[in-house]
This record gives C-alpha cells, structure tokens and sequence, in this order.
C-alpha cells in the first residue's frame, strides 16, 4: 500500500530531513560508506555528504575506515558548502583537533602532567605529537642526560605556554620543569617583601579571585582585593593575559603562598570621603547592588553606604516605584564611621539612627 502525503504533509517532511546547513557549522552524521578518495556521511542533508581523506585524520598513516567506522555517528566540520549535487564537504580531523586543543588547555589550567609521543628530531629541540596537535620541547627544556633516539619514544612533560590561534603549544620535560619551578620560586621568595609594588599577569581566573604570575610564581589576589568598588566577579575589571600592578600584602613562606591586591595600587576612596562626608548631609548615590537586608548606594567614587531595607520600602511606597541596581537615589547620612569603612544611610527625612553597616 503506497502512503498518500498533502502538500503540508510533505512540506513538514522536507523540513524534518532538510537543514539549513552552511559552511562553519559543527554537525553530526552517520558513517554510510567508503570510496576512493574519502568517506560518505549522512548528515540529514538532500544528499549525503563528503569527507576526503586528508580531513579524517591528521595520521596520514591512518586508515579510514578504521577511524571513521562504519554505521557510527561522529561530529564533523562543514568546510565548504554544497556543490551543485547539493553534497557538503566535511572535515572530521579540525573537529577532533579541536577538542584537542580544549583538553590541552584544561591540562594547562590543571597544571596536570601528561605524556608525549616523538615525532621529529630537529635543531634546538624536539617535535612531539598530541593526537593531532604538534608541540615543542626547546633543547633547554629537556633533561642534560635525556637523550631523545628517535621517533615513538614517550617524554612526560607540562605545558609551559599554549596559544590555539597560533597552533603554538610549548612544552618542557616534567623533571626540568618542577627543577627550574623550585628555583624560581626559591628566588621570588628571598627577593618579595609586604608592600611592594610588583608586575604581574592574570594566568587565572576563579569565583573568589584571580591568580596572578609574579616572577614565575602563581599569587593569589581576592575578589575582595580587586577593587575599591563592589566586583561581583574577577571577570568583570579582569581578563586572562592582562598585565596589571599589585601589591603584595602578605607572605606566608612556610606554605609558599603569596596573597595580593590590586586595589592598594589605587588611592583610598575613604581617605576623600572622610574630608568630603559628615553626618547629617543630602547626598546623591547610585545603587550598586539590592539584598534581602537593603541597598548599596555608592554615594562616591568607590565609597558605598547601606540604605537599610526599611527605608527602601517607604522611599518606594513614597514615590511609587521600585528601585532598582543602577537608579540614583536622595539619601541622607545618618552614620559614618570612616575607621571601618562604614556609612548607614536613611532618607532625607529620617532622623538620626545608630544603624550600622554589615
């Protein structure tokens, strides 16, 4: 019995089976057969799509039905869009270089160790391969009785830079890497004192703050150090590569840890708030951010005052609105404690209360 499809019928089905594919996007196919040349995939096209050979895999020894096996579903790269056959042409090797490249920058970021395959001998150092993705070890950087015979011999190394864009991946032999890292730290660590003023590069972003490299040596530099100004994340004043000034604030050499701040480097906002600010005064703020206790008004550059939760409400039953982060507000000052840092706010009408901030 021969199925009966309306015009809508088989509009719906065209539209199930046909996808707006172009070149750049990432898809899935199933593997469906071999020719000479390259690898059928169905990837839900009009007609089936192409993988030559030299886009299966960045082994020019590997075979392809081995790599792409048949009947099973890989992800693919549309290289170039369909020809008047309407068959894309698809790489399965920038796919998988890809994810390679996203695990190797995981491995940076862990500062984990992995091993590595020789492929090539050459002057000032060797190359090695990483599924795919050529790194170097610099002659410097491998051990003074390693001696490297050839092709296929595994070296345990870490990863001293990695740059995606330019396909640069810079390696050194674990050993020679934990020796010189000892070294390192060991001539930061006579050389730093509390107060000074140092350069440094953001090498790594967290929730609670971000790490610099001082010297060669990772700091930790709080969300809390960051800025005079409420920071919600690092990633906000922060981004990985930048180079910025810090102050080192405290050293602990028994745990080899060195803790910094960005906003030291910065004049105290407070120092100008206790010349400017007194009790009792009108001042217009922005709010900065809005709790379940009340609202942060920044009443000054980096200076922010508590506007209790109370007061919040009746400012806006008052004048029929609801505030929110970034609306400026009248406000008046009904506390302020320049030694910890703390203003407590009410509105214009409110008298004197001894409410403090948290």
């Amino acid at each position: 019995m021969v199925e009966q499809y309306s015009n809508c019928d088989f509009e719906a089905l065209l539209e199930k089976y046909d996808y707006n594919f172009k070149r750049g996007d990432i898809v899935k196919g199933i593997v469906c057969g071999y020719e000479a040349g390259g690898v059928i995939v169905d990837i839900g096209s009009k007609s089936t799509a192409f993988v030559p050979a030299y886009e299966v895999s960045s082994d020019k020894n590997a075979k392809a039905e081995e790599i792409l096996k048949l009947n099973n579903e890989y992800e693919f790269l549309i290289t170039q869009d369909c020809d008047e056959n309407g068959k894309f042409t698809l790489s399965h090797k920038k796919v998988h270089l890809a994810h390679t490249w996203e695990e190797l920058e995981k491995v940076k970021e862990a500062d984990e160790t992995i091993s590595v395959v020789v492929s090539q001998i050459v002057r000032g150092g060797v190359v090695v391969d990483i599924s795919g993705v050529q790194g170097f070890i610099p002659q410097g950087q491998l051990c003074a009785r390693e001696t490297i015979t050839g092709p296929g011999e595994k070296i345990d190394v870490k990863i001293l830079s990695i740059d995606r864009t330019q396909n640069n991946l810079i390696l050194s032999n674990k050993k020679v890497f934990e020796t010189n890292m000892a070294e390192t730290r060991k001539s930061v660590f006579e050389q730093i004192e509390i107060g000074q003023i140092v350069k440094g590069e953001v090498v790594r972003i967290t929730d609670f703050g971000a790490f610099v490299n001082v010297g060669g040596v990772d700091c930790l530099l709080p969300l809390s150090q960051i800025s005079w100004k409420w920071v919600e994340h690092p990633t906000d004043l922060l981004k990985v590569g930048q180079e910025i000034n810090v102050e080192i604030i405290d050293v602990d050499y028994d745990k080899q840890r060195i803790s910094l701040s960005l906003k030291n480097t910065e004049p105290d906002p407070w120092i100008k708030a206790e010349e400017e600010l007194k009790e009792g005064d009108i001042k217009e703020g922005t709010i900065t951010r809005i709790k379940p206790f009340g609202a942060f008004v920044e009443v000054l550059p980096g200076v922010e005052a508590l506007l209790p939760q109370s007061s919040l409400i009746e400012y806006q039953n008052t004048n029929k609105c609801i505030l929110n982060t970034g609306d400026k507000v009248n406000t008046k000052i009904i506390k302020f404690n320049p030694k910890d840092k703390r203003i407590s706010l009410g509105l214009p009408t409110e008298e004197k209360t001894e409410a403090g901030v948290e």
